[in-house]
């Protein structure tokens, strides 16, 4: 079996090794960019030891979503944990958190959490200064 990927109209076709004859086509839905909400630990947490932000990433389609963390412009990797995508309905979704400690949030001003899908980056901010 030959296995033909084109990538402009996101399909995959299966030929027949001898004959080349299209055995089956498979094509991937439109791509659809994920929604990505960011949430700040609450004041009850910030109380206590550590803090968690998290990056909630929903609805999008194909999979293969990526998130990384940055606080105030320098890449977060410690601490940092990313659920695998689940699938719902040919739709995606995964959420990542981000736990630091009181000391570390203390310090931050700007966290970001980057989502790049499709080879689209989209970043969803956190500044704590514009806290109400």
């Amino acid at each position: 079996m030959m296995i033909d990927l084109h990538m402009k109209n996101r399909s995959i076709i299966m030929r027949n090794s001898t004959t080349s004859s299209m055995i089956k086509e498979v094509k991937a839905g439109p791509t659809v960019k994920p929604s990505v909400s960011l949430l700040p630990p609450s004041s009850l947490q910030i109380s206590g030891d550590s803090a968690a932000l998290l990056c909630l990433l929903s609805s999008y389609s194909p999979q293969g979503a990526l998130v990384s963390w940055t606080l105030d412009g320098s890449e977060v990797t410690e601490g940092v944990l990313t659920s695998a995508e689940s699938q719902q309905d040919g739709r995606y979704s995964r959420s990542s958190v981000l736990t630091l400690s009181k000391a570390r949030w203390e310090e931050g001003e700007l966290y970001v959490c980057r989502v790049t899908h499709d080879g689209a980056p989209h970043e969803v901010s956190f500044h704590k200064s514009s806290e109400c």
